[in-house]
């Protein structure tokens, strides 16, 4: 007999056409009621598991893979951005003559780093959910196929059992009896409901244990994808910490720099109009730093904004030099603590126009703004040149406390 193709001759062809012939006759008598079918409502409910199962597992698959291309793209998305930053963040925006060039240095490492470190992070993140989540998804879903193809056989070999059923029967019930045709629908019966059986009991057994993998595989799925997000976020929260700290030194850096121009002009502006009113009235004189004391005392420097800001209240309490000097004279008098409201020693009472930083346990810190009162030495031989003693007005007014009273540079404040 001549092959149609490997494998596979016309009888069997022929064979094979019969049985599919068989099949829809036998599906037809069971859709008219003309013929019983074999029923198995169990076997039933542990198909529409499957069918459940599969449908949910491709559902979680389909997704889990639009995650991952989301975030393939959200990853080349922060790359170009980081690209772009890393273009134009150019060192000459801080200015070299104006700035440290180490420090600039610095930030422009911190930067490339940070940029290379979130490039890594984002394909770590997105290879971890490659491994850890779908891959094992992929190996749960791998079987359905073959499960789903074995179902199917079952399926042609339950109408193959009824056909051969029938078709035994019917000759049974015959009128005429043919033994030899009996033997034969018998042997195909007993060989029908072998191969049959043999599928439905491996399907039975191995169904409702699939079922049951399905809690492990998506606990396995979404415990590794919440743990890499977990990680991804955490690190990614420091690296931004770090580029926000990175944006803040390019902000503080040049505000520094905007700073430093506008107190060039407006101190170059001050001197021109104190040229021209020589004659009406005096310069204002900088304050520099307070008189040296023994040591170890040091004598610190005061900021330059604090200068800026005294030149401006110096000029404003410029015409109260003009004043009476009787008045003068008895802010000068030094109480004997009569007035219940003033510590004994009281001379005078001064503010402070710059920042004073304590170097000794008996210096007194000052803050702009302070207003202190300030006291007569027990010893006049204890004060140091250029020197003041005084007490804090608040903290005086609250507590009526001497003892917290201290030296303090006279240059840092102004008399009021």
């Amino acid at each position: 007999m001549a092959e149609l193709g490997k494998g596979v001759t016309a009888g069997k062809l022929a064979l094979n056409v019969q049985k599919r012939l068989n099949r829809a006759q036998e599906k037809v008598l069971q859709k008219l009621g003309k013929a019983d079918e074999t029923r198995d409502s169990a076997f039933e409910e542990l198909v529409a598991n499957f069918n459940k199962q599969m449908t949910e597992g491709s559902k979680v698959q389909r997704d889990l893979k639009a995650y991952l291309a989301a975030v393939k793209a959200m990853h080349d998305a922060s790359r170009r951005l980081q690209d772009c930053l890393a273009d134009m963040y150019e060192p000459d925006w801080f200015g070299k003559e104006e700035l440290d060039a180490q420090v600039e240095e610095m930030i422009e490492k911190e930067l490339d780093n940070n940029l290379e470190d979130t490039d890594t992070l984002w394909m770590d993140y997105h290879q971890n959910l490659t491994d850890k989540s779908l891959l094992g998804l992929d190996t749960y879903l791998a079987q359905f196929p073959e499960i789903k193809a074995r179902l199917a056989k079952r399926d042609r070999k339950l109408v193959d059992f009824d056909s051969a059923r029938h078709h035994f029967a019917s000759l049974q019930k015959g009128k005429k009896k043919d033994e030899a045709k009996i033997a034969k629908a018998e042997e195909e019966l007993g060989r029908a409901q072998r191969i049959f059986e043999e599928l439905n009991v491996e399907l039975q057994d191995e169904l409702p244990v699939l079922w049951d993998s399905r809690v492990g595989v998506y606990v396995g799925t979404f415990q590794s994808l919440a743990g890499h997000q977990e990680k991804f976020h955490r690190e990614m929260s420091k690296l931004s910490h770090n580029l926000n700290d990175i944006m803040t030194k390019l902000e503080e850096q040049q505000q520094l720099k905007k700073d430093a121009t506008a107190a060039a002009k407006k101190g170059g502006s001050k001197s021109e109009e104190a040229n021209h009113s020589q004659a009406s009235s005096p310069a204002p004189k900088k304050p520099g730093p307070p008189p040296s004391r023994p040591p170890p005392r040091l004598s610190p420097s005061p900021d330059p904004k604090q200068q800026i800001a005294a030149l401006l209240e110096d000029e404003a309490a410029a015409p109260d030099s003009d004043s009476d000097p009787t008045s003068t004279t008895q802010q000068s008098s030094v109480t004997n603590g009569a007035d219940a409201e003033l510590p004994p020693g009281f001379l005078y009472k001064v503010k402070a126009v710059h920042e004073y930083t304590a170097t000794d346990n008996d210096e007194l810190e000052l803050k702009v703004g302070d207003a202190v009162l300030v006291l007569a030495f027990d010893n006049p031989e204890e004060q140091d040149d250029g020197w003041l003693l005084g007490v804090k007005e608040a903290h005086w007014f609250l507590k009526k406390d001497i003892s917290a009273k201290g030296v303090f540079p006279e240059n840092f404040t102004q008399k009021v």
